[in-house]
């Protein structure tokens, strides 16, 4: 649980897991159930593929020898009801952009289009000891 600004009580997720695809593909699994459990609608996939993208970028760009990265779930019915943040230990403050446009045939560069083109809003926060945060805000149902 996680205390809003008002002090009210919200159902929170957090883990660490292992920069690595089966610590993504893991965390991703971890966080369906728990979404699931908590009575989150999610019919169209839209939340888990997200949280996929996110999770990609942390092992992917975010990646720093001997540091997991960590998955922060908040459902929060009065603000948008699920915030995904995901924290890594990278220098750097804002996601990789991509130099030149992914081509129609490749197999990555997308990931943050798609948070952009699914979230209601999303951004990043410098971590408090070292990295980032890229957070993303869903409506379920969207």
């Amino acid at each position: 649980m996680r205390s809003t600004p008002g002090n009210e009580e919200v159902p929170s997720y957090a883990a660490h897991f292992t920069s690595s695809r089966k610590g993504a593909h893991t965390a991703r699994r971890h966080a369906a159930a728990w979404l699931a459990a908590h009575g989150c609608p999610d019919t169209t996939g839209t939340i888990a593929l997200v949280i996929a993208e996110l999770t990609a970028n942390a092992i992917h760009h975010g990646h720093v020898p001997g540091h997991d990265f960590a998955l922060h779930l908040t459902l929060n019915p009065k603000a948008a009801p699920v915030r995904i943040e995901v924290a890594d230990a990278a220098t750097t403050k804002h996601p990789p952009k991509s130099a030149h446009p992914a081509t129609p045939d490749a197999e990555s560069g997308r990931g943050l289009l798609l948070v952009n083109a699914l979230a209601h809003r999303w951004g990043t926060s410098p971590r408090d000891h070292v990295g980032k945060v890229v957070w993303a805000e869903m409506t379920t149902g969207e």
